[in-house]
């Protein structure tokens, strides 16, 4: 098993702080006066006072353009599920609302986009199976 970490940049410690642990239910770790870890569904993510990243609706999948660079999750589909009704009951405002994409093919997936407070794109998928995450 294998814990990825990233680090990016963001305006507001403390509306970040409100935005992935009160909304995503992500546990802060360590912290200083510029930075906060946090636990993102089991991986690890440092946020840095600084200036977001660009980025551009140039990726296409499907119909869609979505945002990029961005950073995602993917999430078993019932705490998928539970995500998405939280998102929605905290008046989250989505890039890509949730839906399912690839509907009865390899590799089908429910997906979400949105944006924290400092504008970074965070894309939650969803599989029922997920040995079926890399299916062609």
């Amino acid at each position: 098993m294998s814990i990825f970490h990233l680090a990016y940049h963001v305006t507001d410690l403390e509306a970040a702080r409100a935005f992935y642990a009160g909304v995503l239910g992500c546990t802060p770790g360590r912290s200083t006066e510029t930075w906060i870890d946090f636990d993102f569904f089991g991986h690890q993510i440092s946020l840095h006072l600084g200036e977001p990243f660009a980025t551009a609706k140039t990726g296409r999948v499907g119909e869609h353009l979505v945002p990029m660079p961005h950073l995602g999750v993917i999430l078993e589909q019932d705490a998928w599920e539970r995500l998405a009704e939280r998102l929605h009951e905290a008046g989250v405002e989505f890039v890509i609302p949730p839906s399912t994409r690839f509907k009865g093919e390899p590799g089908e997936q429910s997906t979400m986009f949105f944006y924290d407070p400092s504008g970074n794109p965070i894309e939650v998928k969803g599989f029922a199976d997920l040995t079926g995450v890399f299916a062609t």
